[in-house]
């Protein structure tokens, strides 16, 4: 997926730099509006940093301006988010640790890597997509289809609790 002012690669673990970028403009001018200031100091070191996991996944994108310079991330896993244990279910994937740059909201970035994430998901055997929407994500997400269905608190370590809307994408097996 591409638009002549950005496009939309898979990103790999030697892009943790460009993607950190992104999460640390990102996370700190838009999460506030949904989130207590103590919550933000001490979520903010934890939730502005690349994951390992999902940068080797191959299942993970980076949306880039046309001159290389990085504006938007997010991917999905089979894998639960935070819960490294728990055995993927059958047919339903997780959208995972979504930003877009604060100057390019509202032009497509967002968009264009979800449509990325569950058209790639759809092909691996998705038929459901689960995301942990942040509290100022939630109509990002149900514009795109994806439907609130509670709330969940994630514990990051040591003890910081971060609300979430669990939201679901219902999807029709792509034929094979």
């Amino acid at each position: 997926m591409s638009d002549p002012a950005f496009t939309i690669r898979r990103a790999w673990p030697d892009d943790a730099g460009a993607v950190d970028a992104v999460l640390a403009a990102s996370y700190p001018a838009l999460m506030p509006a949904g989130y207590p200031p103590e919550v933000m100091e001490r979520v903010l070191p934890i939730i502005t940093r690349s994951n390992p996991a999902l940068l080797g996944a191959g299942t993970y994108y980076l949306a880039e301006a046309a001159d290389g310079t990085p504006v938007g991330c997010g991917g999905w896993s089979f894998d639960w988010p935070g819960e490294p244990t728990r055995a993927p279910q059958p047919g339903l994937a997780h959208v995972r640790h979504f930003a877009t740059h604060p100057d390019w909201l509202r032009r497509g970035v967002g968009r264009a890597l979800l449509d990325r994430c569950v058209a790639d998901a759809a092909a691996a055997g998705a038929s459901r997509m689960l995301c942990y929407a942040s509290l100022v994500a939630e109509e990002f997400y149900a514009s795109a289809g994806f439907v609130a269905t509670g709330r969940t608190s994630m514990e990051f370590p040591p003890g910081n609790r971060f609300d979430s809307v669990v939201m679901v994408l219902e999807r029709p097996p792509t034929a094979g």
